[in-house]
Formats: C-alpha cells, structure tokens, sequence
C-alpha cells in the first residue's frame, strides 16, 4: 500500500495515484487520495481541512464513507455530504474552493472515512463553466449483485454496485460527466473459509461477479477494505490494479478474510473506467491543462483574481 500523508490537517491519505505518471494510460482519471478511516476527537476550534485553494482543468469527485465534509467555491457552490454521498466539482475554467470537516462532525468527532478522485476534462471543455453536483445517497442506484452462474431467483445476493456515474445493469448513475465513464462503490459479502495468502489464490467455489467494460476503456480498482481476486490476481486492501484496455472481462473473486469466521464482514472497492480522452496531460499542483502555455496562463489568471 502507498504511504500515508496529511492534505490540509483533515484528510490524512494514501495516495494511490497521480498524474505525473503513467497519466495517458489512466486516462480520464487524474489522481485518486484514499482518506483511510481515522479517528478525529471532538474538536471545538477551527474546523479541520483544507482552506481556499484554486483548481482549473479538470473535476474533483469526493466519495464520502464515514464522517461528513462541507464545501465551498467562489462559483456559489457547496453544501455537506456523508456517508453514501459524493461531491462532484466541474472546476473547469478556475475556481477556488475549501474542504474542512463539518461543524456537526467536529464538534461529535468519530471516524472520518473519504475517497477523492480527480477525472481529466476533455481539451474542448477545459474552460467550461465551474458548477458543483450533490449527488446524495438516496440518488444512487444500488445495483444487487449475484454470483456468476447462479439462479437469481433462488439465490442470495452477494454485493451490490453503487452507480455514482455511467451505468451497470440497465441503471443510470446520477452525475453528469464530460466522456464516457463508470465510478462505481462496489460492496462484496466476505465468504467463510480459510483465507489463502498466495498472489494466484486457489479460487474454487468462491463466489464471484462479472463486471465487463467496453473495450479499449482504462480500468482501475481500488481496493478498500477487504480482499479480492481480479481475473485471477489478488489485490488486497489499500492495493490499486491497473487492467489493460485490451478485452473486455472483469471478474472480480471475493476471497475470505483470515481474521474473521463469520460472513457479515464486507469487501469495499471503488471502480473506475472510462474512455481515454488521448489527449497530453500537462499539469503543476493544482491546474491539469493540455500545454506548458496552458499552465502558465492558469497561473496568471489566478495571480489576477480572475477565478
């Protein structure tokens, strides 16, 4: 798993990936910080977070899993989302804009658990105009998932898809993105056997589920909690696995835990996939454009209050 460090005094992340390499081939998906569950005290001072910053060029999409983050941009966007909702942020022609925990979560403390993806915007829609999407949990499609092979009329569901963006099953994600995509929260039950520890772990009947993706698409999957088999190859929790765009299968294995017997435990990833933009990434801290030029201009902008 990638080290951990602190984004503000609020966020402390793993970070999983970013786009100063290997960029092109995760297109559209720029960068992904996992806030990994952390116990904040009650904090009855300054709210922590992160204070004004700038983006231009691209989206911020903030999952939350415990704990609550509120938002604010100087395009009059904002609002407070917790567990189950998600934050997306079209920072596009330049905005600034604060993350800090919620006055509520502060002054309770308790877990905080978050997820934040940045997602390239294509080259025509780099200076679109800023807007900020809420998109709550009772919005989101959760999608059952049921083992390869089985009869969904007489057997038990073993997960469920949470369809932020794109689609899966015949059901639309609520957000409105710039290129095609798939920003999933998958949940998998934990099966109840002896846990298997090599990197191609002997996968007879354990439980499994197909998530195919168009071909030619970047896939990623992160996992979170928990521990799976992707077409075959473990992936533990705090892991990431890059598929290759060639084919389209996606079989995910759920594999079983070594510190628990019983199966009310729960396996949690976040999956990615989209379409590559095939455009260059130029970025510098917190401006993605597509030309060193780009870059500088966004610098000079900003200095010129223009966002």
């Amino acid at each position: 798993a990638p080290g951990t460090h602190w984004v503000g005094d609020g966020f402390k992340v793993h970070g999983m990936f970013g786009y100063h390499e290997g960029a092109l081939a995760r297109s559209p998906f720029l960068m992904l910080d996992y806030a990994q569950a952390h116990y904040f005290a009650p904090n009855l001072g300054s709210p922590k977070g992160v204070g004004s910053h700038p983006h231009k060029g691209f989206e911020t999409v903030t999952i939350a899993y415990q704990g609550q983050v509120t938002h604010r941009d100087s395009h009059g966007g904002g609002g407070t989302i917790g567990s189950g909702d998600c934050q997306w942020m079209t920072a596009g022609s330049g905005l600034q804009h604060e993350e800090f925990h919620s006055e509520e979560f502060g002054r309770t403390g308790g877990v905080f658990e978050m997820m934040q993806l940045w997602v390239n915007l294509p080259k025509k829609h780099k200076e679109t105009k800023p807007r900020y999407q809420a998109i709550l949990n009772n919005t989101v499609p959760a999608v059952p998932l049921y083992p390869v092979g089985s009869d969904r009329a007489t057997t038990e569901q073993i997960g469920v898809v949470r369809v932020f963006a794109g689609e899966f099953g015949g059901h639309l994600g609520p957000a409105n993105t710039f290129s095609p995509m798939n920003v999933w929260d998958v949940r998998l039950k934990v099966p109840v056997a002896s846990a298997s520890t090599t990197t191609k772990p002997n996968l007879a009947g354990l439980p499994s589920v197909d998530l195919p993706q168009p071909e030619g698409w970047s896939t990623l999957v992160s996992v979170m909690q928990g521990s799976i088999a992707i077409n075959g190859i473990r992936v533990n929790a705090h892991q990431l696995l890059h598929l290759t765009n060639e084919g389209t299968g996606v079989r995910i294995t759920a594999l079983p835990s070594a510190k628990s017997a019983t199966n009310t435990d729960e396996i949690k990833l976040l999956f990615l996939a989209g379409e590559p933009l095939n455009e260059p990434v130029v970025g510098h801290g917190p401006f993605v454009m597509n030309t060193q030029q780009e870059i500088e201009q966004a610098f000079a902008q900003f200095r010129a209050g223009r966002f």
